[in-house]
Parts: C-alpha cells; sequence; structure tokens
C-alpha cells in the first residue's frame, strides 16, 4: 500500500480549518494556581481566630480578645472567598450570548447578549498590574475586566462605548467565534 500526498489546500483531518463552522457553544476558560497559595493564608488566618477562640490565655480581658477573634476569622473569610472567586473564569459563549463566570460559586457573573457587541479583539498580554490586580476590574480609562491571570484575553467593544476584557485560554478562537456569531448577526438583520 502506497502513501499518497495529501492536497495541500485540505486541512489533516484532526486540525480544525479555520473557516470551519464554529460550535454551538463555545467554551474556555483561563486558570490561575497562584490564588490557591493566598487562599492558604486565608485558610490559616481563619485557624489562628478559631484557635484565639478555643484557647484563650488573654489576661486583658474579653474585648481584646474578641476583636481579635473576630478580626482573624473576617480577614479570612474575605481573604479565602475572594481568592476562590478569581481562582479560574469560564467563558461561555452561545448564539445570542457571552456568560463570564467566576470562581467555583460561579459569581460575580455577567451576561451580554451579542446584540450589545460591537466588535471583539484579540489582546495577546493582559496583566494584572495594567488592571490594578486580579479579579473583577474597572478603571475609568480602560473598562470592566476579569483578570484572573496574566496571558492573552479578549477586548469586547460595546455599542454603548464601553469595554470588556476577559482573560482565557485560547483567546484567538473564541474571538473568531465572536465575530462569526456578530456577521450571521448581522446578516440575519439585514434581511
Amino acid at each position: 500500500m502506497r502513501d499518497h500526498p495529501q492536497d495541500e489546500s485540505t486541512p489533516p483531518p484532526d486540525v480544525p480549518h479555520r473557516d470551519a463552522p464554529h460550535p454551538d457553544v463555545w467554551t474556555g476558560r483561563a486558570t490561575n494556581r497562584f490564588q490557591w497559595l493566598l487562599a492558604l493564608v486565608g485558610a490559616a488566618c481563619m485557624a489562628l481566630g478559631i484557635e484565639l477562640a478555643v484557647d484563650s490565655a488573654w489576661t486583658s480581658g474579653i474585648a481584646p480578645l474578641a476583636m481579635a477573634v473576630v478580626g482573624c476569622i473576617a480577614a479570612g473569610l474575605l481573604v479565602l472567598f475572594g481568592t476562590l472567586a478569581f481562582v479560574h473564569v469560564d467563558l461561555k459563549l452561545d448564539k445570542e450570548s457571552l456568560e463570564v463566570r467566576c470562581g467555583h460559586i460561579g459569581l460575580p457573573r455577567r451576561r451580554i447578549p451579542l446584540a450589545h457587541v460591537a466588535g471583539a479583539d484579540f489582546v495577546p498580554l493582559v496583566t494584572p498590574r495594567h488592571w490594578g490586580g486580579w479579579g473583577y476590574r474597572w478603571r475609568p480609562e480602560k473598562g470592566t475586566a476579569v483578570v484572573v491571570r496574566r496571558g492573552e484575553g479578549v477586548l469586547l467593544r460595546l455599542w454603548d462605548g464601553h469595554t470588556f476584557t476577559i482573560t482565557v485560554d485560547d483567546a484567538e478562537s473564541a474571538v473568531r467565534v465572536i465575530r462569526a456569531r456578530l456577521r450571521t448577526g448581522a446578516a440575519g438583520a439585514a434581511h
């Protein structure tokens, strides 16, 4: 049996073609494993507060002890839940909207109908430094963003003049799908 060279214009069967139809639902994710270290710090603060409450040897009174216990537990909860909310971000794009869900609970969440999107651009480098840290961010001169790690992202230009940036793996693919859906939506509206 002989191997015949494959036609150069046809991609191999296991490699998706750029003009191939896009899936009905495109999903993407970005993860930041460093956030788990911060979550451990939050858990340690909570453990310290619980340890102080259970095994208190404070002789200066109940008020300082209560303030220390409440402060440690509150700081621990804030750090723990604040970091776990932004360990990862999930992006789901269907034919009508784009939905961004953060963390294991899925909050904060934002749903943007594609009818509100004017365009989408690939951003090769989104950094927490440019946005003032990790998480759900807003800067007057830049717009809104969900930044969970340094790397590529999607920038949505909305019809109301605002922008929304999301860090996500394979952002170029997401931009292609969004642009294809916007063209399909514009062609459907023209008819």
